[in-house]
Order: C-alpha cells, then sequence, then structure tokens
C-alpha cells in the first residue's frame, strides 16, 4: 500500500474513533441536560432528532460541495459542527440554542461519516475488512464517552463534559488538516457525477436497511440511559456506563467480523443479525432487572454491531462520493424519525410505551436484509 493510501485510511480511523466519542456522547449529554433543566421528554426526543437532521443535511452537503470546493475543503468546513455544538451547549439552556447546538453536532458527524466512508474504502484492499475496522474505531471512541464525561465533569463540574467534547472536536477538524489535499489521494468531483446506482434495486434495499439500523440504533444509544434511570432498572449514577457495555460489545462484534471470522456470505450474516436484533431487543423490553437488562442490551449490541459496515460494503462498486450522498442522508433520515416517534409516544403513554416503538426497525432490518439476499441470489443465478 503507498504512503498516500496509508495517511489516507489512518487519517479515516483515527477521524472516526473522535467522531464515536463526540456523536455518541450526546446521549450521555442530552439525559444530563433533561436532568439539569427539567427538559420534558418530547424536547428530549426533538434534539436528539435534530442531531439527526444535521447528519442528515450533512450527508446531502458531503455529496455535492465537494464538486466545487473540493471534499478536504468541505470536510474541514462541517467538522466544526463538534466543536462549535458541545461549546454552545456549555453556554446556555435555552431550547433554541441546544437546538442548534445538536444539529451543529449533527452536521459534524454526518460529514465524518461520509469523508471517513470514502477514505477507508478508497484506500484498503479488502472493503468489508476495512468497513468494520472502521466502525470498530467508532465504536471504540463510543465506548470510553461515559469514562471522559464523569472524569470531566469531576475535574470541571457541570460544564465539563461538553468543554472536554469541544476540545476533542478540535482534535478531530486536525486530524482532517492532516489528510491528504484530496482527502483520498485522488481528485474529486473532478469527473462527472454517475447516477447509475439509482436504478439499482438492490442499492435502495441497502438504504431502506441502513434506514432501519440507524432508527434502532440511535433510538437505543440516544434513549436508553434516560429509560433505564426512568424504570429504576439502573441507578441514575451507573446508567450513563450501559453506554461503554453497548459500544464495547459493538466493537468486540466488529473486530470480530474483520479479523477473526469475516462472513463469507455476507447477506445471510445480515439476516442473522436482523433476527437477533429482533429478538433481543424484545427481551430488553419485558426485562425489568438490572442483569437479565445489561445481558440482553449485550446480545443486541453484539447483534446490531456488523450491520451497518457490512450493508455500505454491499454496496460494493456502487461505492462513491454521490452515492454515499444518497444512501446516508437517505438512511439517516430513520435517525430522525424514530428518537422523535419515542418522545411523541412516551409523552402521551409513557416510556415504556415509547421504547416499546423501537421493535418495528428492528424487524424492519430483518426484512430488508432478507429482501437484499434474495436480490443478489436473483443477481448471481
Amino acid at each position: 500500500m503507498k504512503d498516500a493510501a496509508k495517511r489516507a485510511r489512518n487519517v479515516g480511523f483515527a477521524a472516526f474513533f473522535i467522531s464515536g466519542l463526540c456523536a455518541i456522547s450526546s446521549g450521555v449529554i442530552v439525559s444530563l441536560l433533561q436532568q439539569r433543566y427539567g427538559l420534558a421528554y418530547g424536547v428530549t426526543g426533538s434534539l436528539i432528532s435534530v442531531m439527526s437532521v444535521g447528519n442528515l443535511v450533512a450527508g446531502f452537503l458531503a455529496g455535492v460541495l465537494p464538486g466545487r470546493l473540493g471534499l478536504k475543503t468541505t470536510t474541514l468546513i462541517l467538522c466544526t459542527g463538534y466543536a462549535l455544538g458541545y461549546a454552545l451547549m456549555g453556554m446556555s439552556g435555552l431550547v433554541w440554542v441546544l437546538t442548534v447546538a445538536f444539529a451543529l453536532v449533527g452536521l459534524a458527524k454526518g460529514c465524518t461519516i461520509n469523508a471517513c466512508t470514502i477514505l477507508v474504502g478508497d484506500n484498503v484492499p479488502d472493503r468489508t475488512r476495512g468497513m468494520n475496522t472502521m466502525h470498530s474505531c467508532y465504536a471504540c471512541g463510543a465506548l470510553l464517552c461515559p469514562l471522559v464525561a464523569a472524569g470531566a465533569s469531576a475535574a470541571f463540574g457541570a460544564v465539563g463534559p461538553t468543554a472536554v467534547l469541544a476540545v476533542c472536536g478540535v482534535g478531530l477538524w486536525l486530524a482532517f488538516a492532516l489528510a491528504p489535499a484530496s482527502l483520498t489521494g485522488r481528485r474529486q468531483g473532478a469527473a462527472r457525477p454517475d447516477w447509475r446506482f439509482v436504478r439499482s434495486p438492490r442499492f435502495w434495499l441497502l438504504t431502506a436497511l441502513l434506514f432501519c439500523q440507524n432508527g434502532a440504533e440511535t433510538s437505543v444509544t440516544g434513549w436508553l440511559v434516560t429509560y433505564f434511570k426512568d424504570q429504576g432498572i439502573l441507578s441514575a449514577a451507573v446508567s450513563p456506563y450501559t453506554v461503554t457495555l453497548l459500544w464495547g460489545a459493538t466493537m468486540a462484534g466488529r473486530l470480530y467480523l474483520a479479523f477473526v471470522h469475516p462472513p463469507k456470505n455476507p447477506y445471510r450474516a445480515m439476516i442473522l443479525m436482523g433476527l437477533g436484533c429482533t429478538v433481543f431487543y424484545g427481551g430488553l423490553m419485558l426485562a425489568r432487572t438490572q442483569v437479565p437488562a445489561l445481558l440482553l442490551l449485550l446480545l443486541f449490541a453484539l447483534a446490531i454491531a456488523g450491520m451497518n459496515p457490512t450493508a455500505v460494503a454491499c454496496a460494493g462498486r456502487m461505492t462513491s462520493v454521490t452515492s454515499m450522498g444518497v444512501m446516508l442522508p437517505a438512511a439517516g433520515l430513520g435517525a430522525i424519525l424514530m428518537p422523535w416517534v419515542i418522545g411523541l409516544v412516551a409523552d402521551a403513554a409513557g416510556l415504556v410505551a415509547g421504547m416499546a416503538c423501537n421493535i418495528l426497525p428492528c424487524a424492519g432490518m430483518l426484512v430488508f436484509a432478507a429482501l437484499v439476499g434474495r436480490d443478489s441470489a436473483k443477481e448471481t443465478a
């Protein structure tokens, strides 16, 4: 592998690690903000959804702007959202300020996903292994977020977590600044965009699968800390560390798929993942004590761990700046819709009912994984 390719790949891994820390910390931060300012469930769910709206917009911009500004310039502009967003959260508890802050964090998350997918995907010989490794870096950052938040709170008080995350956002910007000029070692946006992928049924089935995966995963990472505290399953002091359990298991699952047992048939693997997510999440909603809840959360995390990287890898030759600018924002709608729905249902019928709604995208993953597998079988027949 050439030095430029290694550098680009390593920047992708490092940036995704920091993004995991910053993006998933939002679930811990929103719980702290709800407790501090007495936010209603509907407002909490809306803030999580606003972050996903920023993610959606960033995915679209990252697919369009590189043709005018270049991918590196576009990424450097949009990824400032982590530093700016978390800085704003530490300054004010006004709902409109928090709304802007979460939107900025979503912009940074979306542009980082797009840029890192291209960085790693274009510069590794094995895409499935590369995507699972990249997402393992994300999970590694994510599992550290409660520890970082707790340490920052102890050292700097209430504003500590947001201040430290803002500094991490600066670190993310510096990582991209050190990337090769084009981010991938070749010109981006110079060639006319290829839109043939929009005629592929597999592309849209994979997008629908990722829509469900984003909805299910974002709802769990955004709401679970609040849910465990609300139901008394875990104490307020311990609940944030469920994020560490969730992402520790996710990282282990992705590393296992990347290096120990890469799936020979990724389509069959996605079906098994979808089945596991549905069964284990259903069990999680029935759990009322600590040990079963944590065990089922662990199993759910292992089941969902490889879904996103495996699905993106299955896009194969359809992967480009343009196609990712369509697939990732469209799939990101799931992360907007489900947390918002959970908040509305929770205000009307209680948080248990709201969280139960998340079984729908879990079942959706199973359905669309089966349809993708059938489409692949038809193509190879």
